[in-house]
This record gives structure tokens, sequence and C-alpha cells, in this order.
């Protein structure tokens, strides 16, 4: 995940979703400076951080990706809150976050375009490492079950959709004989986004509040963990083809949604998840709601991040390809 800490002003807008749209229509430039070739690959992530726009919040984050700007990413806002409270960062996009401030916080509230969420670090002994974070997610429920659709080379698939800040399509990967480790990725990539294009042409997706949120950003592959200590394991293949290297943390948060619509997940009940690299986040149902006429729930997911480097980028404005480019 690469923070931008510097060479931006402060985006516009009066909610998370207008500063969405704001980057969306003016900065998508530099989105793809930040993500493509040849500063990032076809599987970078970014974020920016922004002033909250919520009264009771201490920052806002957008998020960018080889194809656009998300509406919430959860190994993400991992990534950032360890980012900004390990280094003391105080970004150009929110010159007046104050590292201090959120250093002295037991829980730190970030807007994002899909909502408010919650994130409580944990630190080391000594002060200076923070070795987890737990972020409360927004309202996460299963939009519908058991849907079938026809795909090219793919035959018949089963899926189900859910949300847990984005719309995701879950399919069972043992179902299509898919692997679900890194030998596999191109196989994975290949069968999601074609089963993503079928899915998106032929099935409405509404978010019952925000028309913003009514899209379908990836398709989830599960199957059973490779450690038995674990629960499940979770491929995301998202945007233009990009694999997360995360087991995804709205994607557990729809999967803890899906569990719990059938009955295997109760409030008080966790579930630990891998990712295709073998690492995991832990998701804990914390309540039950109602959301819009939604049954949903409130997970919350745990897991850690740690810092890799820091780059300095330059733009020569004779290069023709200076805005990158994506092979995928």
């Amino acid at each position: 995940m690469r923070l931008l800490v510097d060479g931006l002003e402060p985006i516009p807008g009066g909610s998370m979703l207008e500063k969405r749209r704001y980057a969306q229509a003016h900065l998508d430039g530099l989105r793809r400076l930040l993500i493509l070739e040849p500063r990032g690959h076809a599987d970078m992530y970014g974020a920016i951080v922004t002033e909250p726009t919520s009264p009771d919040s201490d920052l806002g984050v957008l998020f960018l990706h080889n194809e656009g700007w998300s509406t919430m990413c959860g190994h993400g806002l991992i990534a950032l809150v360890t980012c900004l409270l390990e280094t003391g960062l105080s970004p150009s996009t929110y010159p007046g976050l104050d590292p201090e401030y959120l250093r002295a916080k037991d829980e730190l509230r970030l807007d994002t375009p899909a909502g408010q969420v919650l994130a409580r670090p944990t630190w080391a002994p000594d002060g200076r490492r923070v070795t987890r974070v737990t972020f409360r997610n927004v309202a996460s429920f299963a939009y519908a079950l058991d849907e079938t659709v026809e795909v090219p080379g793919l035959g018949r698939v089963r899926y189900d959709l859910a949300f847990g800040g984005a719309f995701y399509a879950y399919v069972d990967a043992g179902e299509l004989s898919l692997d679900l480790k890194p030998p596999a990725y191109r196989s994975l990539i290949e069968a999601g986004m074609a089963i993503k294009r079928v899915v998106a042409a032929t099935r409405e997706i509404r978010h019952p509040l925000e028309p913003d949120l009514g899209f379908l950003y990836g398709i989830i592959f599960g199957g059973p963990p490779y450690d038995p200590a674990h629960q499940a394991r979770n491929v995301c293949i998202f945007a233009q083809g990009e694999v997360d290297r995360s087991p995804t943390g709205t994607g557990v948060s729809g999967r803890a949604a899906l569990e719990h619509a059938r009955g295997r997940l109760r409030p008080g009940q966790s579930s630990t998840v891998e990712g295709i690299l073998g690492t995991t986040f832990t998701v804990t149902i914390v309540e039950e709601v109602d959301f819009h006429g939604f049954p949903a729930v409130i997970p919350e997911v745990s897991g850690r991040a740690w810092i890799t480097g820091w780059q300095q980028f330059l733009l020569a404005p004779d290069d023709p390809l200076c805005e990158g480019f994506l092979l995928r």
C-alpha cells in the first residue's frame, strides 16, 4: 500500500464521496503515475489522506488502484494507520493533521467513501511499533445468495453477492477446480475477470443508500484454509484484474455477512481467513443491525502491516509515458 505524503494540495469536497468524484475527474493522471508502471505495477494499491468530513472523525482517506478510486479498503486502512502512527507524518493533503494527537488516541475515526470506520491500534510495549490494527467496518450485508450465471469457458458459475465496504461476488474455487496458491494467480485473474464481466453485465446492484457504491468491485474465490488453525482462504480479483495479496478486509467483512446469513457465524464469533500468501485477517461480528432494510452485521477486522520503504518520484514534462501504463 503506497501512501502519498507530499506533492498534492488538499482535495476539495464536502463528503468523501464528493472527494472521490473530484479525484476521478481531476486526479486520475496522478493515480496512474503513483500506481502504474514504471513507478508501480499492475497490482499496486495506494492511499491519500484528507481532512475528515464528519465532525467527530480524525481524518479521511481515499484509496486508489490500477483501475480507479476505491470506496473502502481494509488492508489499506491497516497499513495507513500503522504508517501514520509509527512515522508521525502529516501529509500535504491534510497539513492540519496532528500526529501526536493521533498517537495519544486509543481509537481513530476515519472517513471513507463507504462510511466512517473506527480503528484501534495495538502498540508494542516500547511504544515504537504498531503490532496490530483492528478496525470496526461499515455495516456489511448479504445482497443475494446462490445466484448463477453462464460464463464463457467456465460454464455455469454459482455465486453469492455481499457488501463489506464494496460489493463482491463470492465463488467457491473448488467448484471451478481452481487452486488458491500463488502459482495459480494467472488462472485466478482470467477466471475472476471473466466472471466479473458477466455478473456486472447481467446483475443489477444497488446500494440502499448511496448510488456511487452500487457496482461490482471484484470476485472473491473462497476455499478451505491451508492451515488447519484457520477457517477459510480468500483470493480477491478486483479492479482491472488486480490480485489482492492480503485476505481483503472488505472481503472478509462481506464473507462474515454471508456466513451470518447462512447461520454459520454469530455475534461474538471470529473467523481467521487466509490470503493467497498465507497471511491472515481475523474477522469478528460485533453487532447485528438493520441497514436500510437489509439484515446486516458490524464486523471488526484485525491484521498487521509493516513499513517497507520511502520513495521519491520525478515527473519529466517531456516523458511520453509520464502518467504510467498498464500491461495486464
